[in-house]
């Protein structure tokens, strides 16, 4: 399982008064934590917490840097902070994220291209997300296609198909692990098939209850990869049960060790 750890993000407290107060150990911190826990790339997402989004982005990335060459995932939905910011990131990086637009995602396919990056794609387009699994698997289907042709390995490729919370659109779930199962066959190598994990509960009761649930669920569909918590053990201990009953390794008693090591 592809794990992009989610907690270095502005929209959590710690988070945002360490961008604010400049502090880099609560970023070390997290970054350490979450790569010991099991994840494999570490998403970077300034949210609200400052007015130069470029310069805390880069401030961010920097204190990863200090304890970490995992791949670092620069999530922005501003064109002019992922262009300017991308190129002086050292090491592996992901952009997160591009729409399927065929201009738009032109445009983050030759950036990423340009930068030795990997890049998320979503499915979604001008009209928005979509209400049916086609819609999804024929934008995923054109991600696919424009990245191909722009020079993107497809183990560098990340398709979201975009979770929306279960309480607002109870259909989105069962469309996204459709559309998983369907788009893990548009390619030979197959692209990663990635989710938000934590939007399927946004405002809901049980969240951690329905985030690993629904983790197992898709994992069964072919989802490879997930943003989400590796510090939340049961989750990470969902995600590694999962695919030991999927064949994805073989079974001994200490298997949940054997997955972390």
């Amino acid at each position: 399982m592809y794990v992009i750890g989610e907690r270095i993000n502005g929209m959590f407290e710690d988070v945002k008064k360490a961008i604010i107060e400049k502090d880099p150990e609560v970023i070390k911190d997290l970054a350490t934590r979450q790569m010991a826990a099991g994840a494999t790339a570490l998403d970077v997402n300034v949210g609200p917490a400052a007015g130069d989004a470029k310069g805390a982005m880069l401030w961010l990335v920097e204190a990863i840097r200090e304890v970490s060459d995992a791949p670092v995932v620069i999530d922005t939905a501003k064109w002019d902070v992922m262009s300017e910011v991308i190129p002086q990131v050292p090491g592996k990086k992901i952009l997160n994220s591009s729409k399927a637009d065929f201009e738009i995602a032109s445009q983050y396919v030759g950036l990423a291209a340009e930068n030795g990056a990997g890049l998320i794609g979503l499915t979604i387009d001008a009209d928005g997300v979509p209400g049916n699994v086609e819609k999804r698997v024929e934008l995923g289907a054109q991600l696919i296609t424009i990245a191909m042709e722009g020079g993107i390995e497809m183990d560098d490729l990340f398709i979201d198909p975009i979770i929306l919370p279960v309480n607002v659109a109870p259909k989105n779930p069962g469309h996204c692990m459709e559309a998983i199962a369907q788009l893990k066959g548009f390619a030979n190598p197959a692209p990663h098939l990635v989710l938000g994990l934590s939007n399927v509960s946004q405002r809901c009761s049980n969240r951690n209850l329905i985030n690993r649930t629904y983790l197992a669920m898709c994992i069964s569909a072919g989802l490879d990869s997930a943003i989400m918590d590796p510090l939340d053990t049961e989750l990470m201990d969902t995600a590694i049960t999962a695919e030991l009953l999927q064949e994805q390794m073989i079974y001994c008693d200490s298997y949940l060790q054997a997955a972390r090591h």
